[in-house]
């Protein structure tokens, strides 16, 4: 497993790494050749091409081949059939989540309803390879991931979203999570990472559905919701995969629309396009170093 400094490393180079994206994305049409996107962000050629592949594992221009619909189309079709294998195997098996990294936890309708009062939560800001992301947690697992812009930010999205909750700051104490996260196809032998989400009953069985996308593959809003016995929930389903409180760890970044656009999500459609392209060069076998 990776240092925390190394993490503190990819925190500083993530800004970099995000304004090249954004700008291959921006002008994805012309394919933009390694000088301009070198020139628009006043870094050398050779500075940039290193930055770049040791984040992501790939050259920007094979990382935005990644991203083009028709390669999204593709892994939606490799999506399709292990949602429906696990439709008819039962959603809630925790032998498929995730590559058996997560295992998945609801909380109770009890606790879903006071806001969590009697529930004791730890909570911190840590740095990881897509930037600050809020790891809460209590004894029983992880309770959310959020991407977050600082610690003010998460403290009132914990406040909103469990007001009666004792909450805990303890800066440093969910370090390991947010290294461990993107980590998964290292894995095998690890003791699973337990999470304990609150949501509504659909919620959850959309959340586990999610946890069925195989690492790398998509699935589309309405092929989730037939999987679910309700092909014409989609809308629905959107809705749900929008309040996942669980980045990456909950794959809501593998739910693009069935024409092979990627489409929105909660922490930013750049980062969408970040995370997807970064799982790509993994899966192809480019472990970033």
């Amino acid at each position: 497993m990776r240092q925390h400094s190394d993490w503190v490393e990819d925190d500083r180079d993530y800004g970099r790494i995000r304004d090249a994206i954004r700008y291959l994305v921006v002008h994805a049409d012309r394919q933009p050749e390694l000088a301009e996107l070198a020139g628009a962000l006043h870094l050398s050629e050779s500075r940039l091409q290193r930055l770049f592949t040791r984040w992501a594992g790939v050259s920007p221009k094979r990382f935005l081949q990644q991203l083009t619909c028709e390669a999204a189309k593709a892994r939606l079709k490799d999506g399709q059939g292990v949602l429906s294998l696990s439709h008819e195997l039962g959603l809630s098996g925790g032998s498929r989540l995730h590559d058996l990294f997560v295992t998945l936890e609801a909380m109770t309708p009890g606790e879903y309803r006071n806001g969590g009062a009697g529930l004791d939560m730890e909570w911190s800001v840590e740095a990881s390879r897509f930037g600050p992301v809020l790891v809460a947690r209590t004894a029983r697992g992880v309770c959310a991931a959020q991407f977050v812009a600082d610690e003010m930010e998460a403290a009132a999205w914990l406040r909103q979203r469990w007001p009666n909750a004792a909450l805990k700051h303890r800066p440093g104490g969910g370090a390991a999570v947010a290294a461990a996260m993107f980590e998964p196809l290292q894995a095998d032998g690890q003791t699973p990472l337990a999470l304990r989400v609150q949501g509504s009953n659909f919620q959850i069985q959309v959340w586990r559905a999610l946890l069925s996308i195989p690492y790398g593959a998509f699935a589309s809003y309405g092929q989730i919701a037939a999987a679910l016995g309700r092909p014409r929930a989609a809308r629905a389903v959107g809705s749900a995969v929008g309040a996942n409180p669980v980045a990456w760890l909950i794959p809501c970044h593998r739910v693009i629309r069935a024409e092979g656009v990627l489409g929105e999500y909660r922490w930013g459609p750049e980062r969408k396009v970040e995370l997807i392209g970064w799982e790509s060069a993994v899966l192809a076998g480019l472990q970033p170093a």
